[in-house]
């Protein structure tokens, strides 16, 4: 029986997470994790989390570690780019190489839904699967691939970004593009889609006065009210199916994987998408590619971050 210890750094736009896990027969477990706000200077935030790291990589003999942090990065180079959730003091960081002369650490980063997506493949919906595709669905939409039983990330690292397909000439603005898969099939971009659609009402939906109005909209208060019977907020769950059936249509036809797994909004309300994606995934798809692919919630709900990072140590 192996069991490895790993570090898993979570880099984020509002706090920086530092974790040790444990993993044994393909089993994950987070056995402690500390975390602290994200400062402008990457050195002096991850300075605060180093006595946890030292102590751990001591205690448990740690010799390896992994990095999730939201793109742009280079994951080849171990190099932070210039996320927009992070202050500017983070753009050009070379994380990993501080990792490793810190702590002795072998590192690899990875961006956050690339990490997910190993950690979905190697712990959650994807376990077993050679070829298989994660999408975030949170705030935003990103993609991560694993083909042929590795994690795909292209030339530069930005392999994956699916949320940039144009779906529709206009539509709600997702990845800096009105009318991207990311604009239909997000959290903010459901938000936009309802005022979108509300504004081509007769009066304001009841569902958004209740709200409180245009500007108090949420993904999740829309869920709430799409699940009580609402009629807009159904349709409007509906029209993100429909956009989000053909993107995926899109990923099915050209990469042929076995299993795709949604997180965020779809791991909380596929019942209010999967209607009308069933629908466009069967005019859309290649048959023989559509039978074969299975598509599932993500499992990993918990500790994510901090599962997603670890992961990337393992690999």
């Amino acid at each position: 029986m192996t069991v490895k210890y790993c570090i898993g750094f979570d880099i984020g736009g509002t706090k920086c997470a530092v974790s040790i896990g444990k993993i044994e027969e393909g089993d994950i477990q987070v056995l402690a994790r500390q975390e602290t706000p994200t400062l402008e200077n990457p050195i002096k935030t991850l300075e605060i989390l180093a006595p946890y790291v030292e102590e751990w990589t001591k205690a448990y003999k740690v010799t390896r570690a992994g990095i999730s942090c939201g793109g742009p990065l280079d994951g080849g180079a171990g190099v932070i780019i210039a996320p927009p959730n992070l202050a500017s003091g983070w753009y050009g960081f070379e994380i990993v190489r501080y990792v490793q002369e810190r702590f002795g650490l072998t590192a690899k980063l990875q961006n956050d839904a690339n990490a997910c997506a190993v950690a979905e493949w190697k712990f959650g919906a994807g376990r077993g699967t050679r070829n298989m595709v994660f999408f975030t669905f949170g705030t935003g939409l990103g993609a991560g691939l694993i083909l042929d039983g590795k994690l795909y990330s292209g030339t530069n690292d930005n392999a994956g970004e699916a949320g940039h397909i144009r779906l529709a000439p206009t539509g709600p603005l997702g990845f800096g593009k009105a009318g991207s898969l990311e604009g239909f099939c997000s959290g903010g971009g459901i938000v936009r889609l309802a005022q979108i659609m509300a504004k081509k009402e007769k009066k304001l939906p009841d569902c958004i006065e209740k709200m409180g109005g245009m500007s108090e909209i949420t993904t999740k208060k829309l869920s709430i009210a799409a699940k009580e019977g609402d009629a807009f907020a159904k349709k409007v769950f509906a029209k993100s199916g429909e956009q989000l059936g053909k993107g995926l249509s899109i990923i099915i036809d050209i990469l042929n994987p076995e299993m795709i797994v949604l997180g965020g909004v779809f791991m909380r309300s596929s019942e209010l998408l999967i209607p009308t994606m069933e629908k466009v995934l069967k005019k859309e798809t290649l048959g023989e590619s559509l039978r074969v692919c299975r598509i599932v919630p993500a499992q990993l709900s918990e500790n994510i971050g901090d599962i997603a990072a670890l992961a990337l140590g393992d690999l």
